[in-house]
């Protein structure tokens, strides 16, 4: 009998979500995603070590000073995480941006071009890159204007609330990632008497709404659900465009033989309870209501802003020491 990750497959586009390559081949995902805090965990392991060296010595060769070092060897060690992730993937890889620019949107602009360019230096095109940009108002921005402007395809991440997702669709973003996970853990600890299992996770939940409507509406933008707790979430958004998971669960799925029965479709979303259509992207005001509005999008938005600005940080410690 078919695996449940076979299963899946079949209809949705698997990625792995992890720094780790040489763990990705194992489950022949179509894409990867990286992020801040994924690569941190990367580059503690010693196996990887020979592309901080390679990042140093590349950012040494371009200037004497010290602060440009550091900043040229950070961006290009996520390109070089990128490149060999690209080896083993027929798809793309997704890199993020430096999440301290996650409310300034001019300079998450220049960031995406820098490692844009970074990769065509590495002989990758831009087809095979997806930038990660927070989805904050300047994130949304700063996306729109890249793709439209620049080609530059955008994954917005750190997306827990509507009004994020109905922006990131006006603003024709290539793909979204609405985090399941962590809504599931601002449930659990804010409303704990709640139940929250199978179908009633409200990251699930969340995630549904998205698709339904993008569907309805005919968005192009991708969904890709992220940020999974258990395979059960995963089992739930079967059907859905992308699902983005972590080599753990992965292994779940390779693992387990149960029947995979497929959630959601473009058919069953444009038969579901018509959801009115509203707009963001042009009223910033609106969109910082809504947010503000929604206590767990904003709660968990920022969090993850300053949890990957941490983690982003850390890395640079790493490799400020080698500078």
């Amino acid at each position: 009998m078919p695996s449940q990750l076979e299963e899946l497959k079949k209809y949705t586009k698997v990625v792995s979500d992890s720094g780790d390559f040489e763990s990705i081949d194992v489950y022949k995902p179509l894409d990867a995603t990286t992020n801040p805090s994924l690569i941190l965990a990367a580059v503690n392991n010693e196996k990887y070590a020979r592309l901080i060296d390679k990042a140093v010595e590349f950012a040494k060769g371009k200037t004497s000073d010290k602060k440009q070092q550091l900043e040229l060897a950070t961006d290009r060690l996520l390109v070089y995480f990128g490149e060999e992730i690209l080896k083993i993937i027929p798809g793309r890889v997704s890199t993020e941006v430096d999440a301290h620019l996650s409310f300034d949107t001019q300079g998450t602009i220049e960031k995406a071009k820098t490692l844009i360019s970074m990769y065509k230096d590495q002989g990758i095109d831009k087809e095979r890159v997806l930038i990660k940009i927070a989805s904050t108002y300047e994130g949304i921005k700063a996306a729109s204007e890249l793709e439209k402007k620049y080609g530059i395809h955008c994954n917005l991440t750190l997306l827990f609330g509507f009004c994020q997702a109905v922006a990131c669709a006006e603003a024709k973003v290539t793909l979204i990632s609405p985090f399941v996970g962590r809504i599931l853990d601002w449930y659990k600890k804010n409303k704990p008497d709640g139940n929250y299992d199978g179908a009633n996770d409200p990251g699930v939940k969340s995630v549904q709404h998205i698709y339904n409507y993008y569907k309805q509406q005919g968005y192009e933008t991708i969904v890709m659900g992220a940020s999974f707790r258990n395979t059960s979430e995963i089992l739930e958004l079967a059907g859905c465009d992308f699902l983005t998971i972590s080599p753990s669960l992965l292994e779940k799925l390779k693992d387990s033989q149960e029947p995979l029965e497929r959630k959601l479709s473009a058919d069953t979303a444009k038969a579901a309870e018509k959801i009115p259509k509203v707009s963001y992207l042009d009223d910033e005001q609106a969109f910082r209501n809504a947010l503000l509005n929604d206590e767990m999008a904003f709660d968990k938005l920022h969090e993850g802003i300053r949890k990957f600005g941490t983690d982003a940080d850390a890395l640079k410690s790493i490799i400020e020491k080698k500078l």
